[in-house]
């Protein structure tokens, strides 16, 4: 296989007129270059030089193999440009996986920050719960993902992912805006006992940690709703159908609800950001960076 190295230094011989002349351009020994146009020889299967006593000249097939080297140099060259902005973390691909409330309130501004200092970087992101995104991550589908973990409700991951705290959020309830207790100050889980509720998807992380807590409290809450999805809770708390538990990231004005901090320590949940410890994509460290400005805003 023919060396690039050598194709280089070919072409350098030829345009300085001899081996010495070429190995002071390129920093090499006359003999260097003359065992690289050797090699170059037994590799190519073409005599490229008549030598003799004095001098060395070169071939018509010196001359065609140099001529056609040009664009195969070229072309490696601009690969290894490519390849070193890739390593820079400018230029690329960046998959994230993310969830609905950091969705619409951290990565709108985080990816607008990291796409002005990187234009050339082409960002994907996919929306799904962490039990959908993490297989995803280990096998190498996404490069980086966004989840969350209630106090209450104790999530571990795989030893070959590393964990980026973005934000604790704490929790809060939504009441109508109507409520018998709405504008009343912070309030105890406990004088909620008898609310209707609207809750997370029953087993999800939400619908756990609201029935953790409840318990703490000392009740079972009545769910007459579910939903992920916070603007539906949003919805049906401010229509008057029920009173909801909820994380900072899911709190938005909205007509007729009133968010109402818990008394005492409230309790929170943590968002996180996943990635893979072993080869990670070079524009992770710039996204982090953007996600957690984009965090520090909310909190």
């Amino acid at each position: 296989m023919l060396a690039p190295h050598q194709l280089q230094t070919l072409r350098t011989v030829l345009a300085t007129g001899s081996y010495a002349a070429a190995a002071t351009e390129l920093r090499y020994t006359p003999s260097a270059v003359s065992q690289q146009m050797s090699a170059l020889e037994r590799a190519s299967g073409l005599v490229l030089f008549e030598r003799s006593a004095h001098s060395v000249r070169p071939t018509p097939h010196a001359e065609l193999l140099a001529e056609r080297a040009a664009e195969v140099l070229a072309l490696l060259a601009a690969l290894d440009r490519e390849v070193a902005a890739i390593a820079r973390g400018e230029t690329g691909q960046l998959r994230i996986g993310s969830f609905p409330t950091a969705s619409a309130r951290l990565l709108p501004g985080a990816l607008a920050t990291l796409r002005q200092q990187r234009p050339g970087v082409e960002i994907e992101v996919d929306e799904g719960e962490l039990d959908e995104l993490l297989p995803r991550l280990l096998s190498g589908e996404l490069d980086l993902a966004l989840a969350y973990r209630y106090d209450t409700v104790p999530a571990g991951w795989p030893a070959r992912l590393v964990e980026t705290q973005l934000l604790r959020e704490p929790l809060s309830v939504l009441l109508p805006a109507g409520h018998r207790l709405a504008g009343t100050g912070p309030l105890r889980l406990a004088a909620l006992a008898g609310e209707r509720w609207v809750a997370p998807l029953a087993d999800s992380p939400g619908a756990l940690n609201l029935d953790r807590l409840a318990a703490r409290a000392g009740f079972v809450p009545r769910i007459s709703f579910r939903s992920n999805d916070y603007s539906v809770v949003r919805g049906l708390v401010g229509a008057g159908l029920g009173v909801a538990l909820v994380p900072g990231l899911g709190i938005s004005d909205t007509e007729g609800v009133l968010p109402t901090p818990l008394a005492g320590r409230p309790p929170r949940r943590a968002v996180l950001a996943l990635h893979r410890a072993a080869a990670p994509n070079s524009l992770i460290g710039a996204a982090l960076a953007a996600i957690q400005a984009a965090a520090s805003t909310q909190t």
